[in-house]
């Protein structure tokens, strides 16, 4: 049976595309919205079964303060987090305000199916994974913090970050060809090798994982990669 569900996350693409996503898989979206600072009252107001919480900075001072609300005006919504590979502190953050679970951004549909399930049902839910890592940061923790936009980065020549803010546009491979002015068939063998070097399965997943880890703020002003870049 189909979850009745919110979903909102500051980056209104990824909120809408999710929530098609979701209604292509029998669940019944009452909205997408954007920002996460107003999310709140909207979903106080519908009152859903399940609020799924897109965040980029889970570690952030006040950023769970919408699920703090929600949690005291409508306690019978279940708010799923979705967020960036979590330290110790973000998880820790999300289930303090009420969250009921965490799942990684860049987690498959059939992984945050799964979630809501378990956070309609009244369960905790975040991956063993999850916790195992997070305790493993505890118990080792870095010496300096990781910056996984950094890293993706540098995977990623020039020319593959421009392709990946055009795909986080929305901009599918007609459009990229012709703002980049190349050939379709180049268009989406540079797609395809984008997706392969950030180990995931979907332009919604790139574009997702870009947003989340700020790999396209390191874009210069005007649109262009870096060009310290590669």
């Amino acid at each position: 049976m189909g979850v009745r569900l919110m979903v909102v996350d500051d980056h209104r693409l990824l909120a809408e595309a999710l929530a098609s996503a979701l209604k292509l898989r029998g669940h019944r979206v009452l909205a997408a919205a954007a920002p996460t600072a107003g999310a709140a009252e909207l979903v106080v107001s519908r009152a859903p079964e399940v609020c799924l919480f897109g965040t980029a900075t889970p570690a952030e001072p006040g950023a769970f303060d919408p699920i703090v609300r929600i949690r005291r005006e409508r306690p019978q919504v279940a708010v799923v987090v979705l967020g960036p590979v979590p330290s110790p502190r973000g998880i820790a953050a999300a289930f303090a305000a009420g969250a009921a679970g965490y799942v990684r951004h860049d987690e498959r549909m059939e992984g945050v199916e799964r979630a809501m399930a378990k956070a309609r049902a009244g369960e905790a839910a975040v991956a063993p994974q999850l916790l195992r890592s997070a305790f493993a940061e505890l118990l080792n923790p870095a010496i300096t913090p990781d910056d996984e936009g950094q890293r993706l980065l540098r995977l990623l020549t020039r020319r593959e970050v421009e392709v990946l803010m055009r795909v986080a546009e929305g901009e599918d491979t007609r459009r990229i060809a012709a703002g980049m002015r190349i050939a379709p068939s180049t268009a989406r063998t540079h797609v395809q090798r984008v997706l392969m070097k950030l180990g995931v399965g979907s332009r919604l997943e790139a574009a997702a994982l870009a947003a989340r880890t700020g790999l396209l703020d390191r874009a210069a002003p005007d649109g262009r990669p870096d060009p310290l870049l590669p």
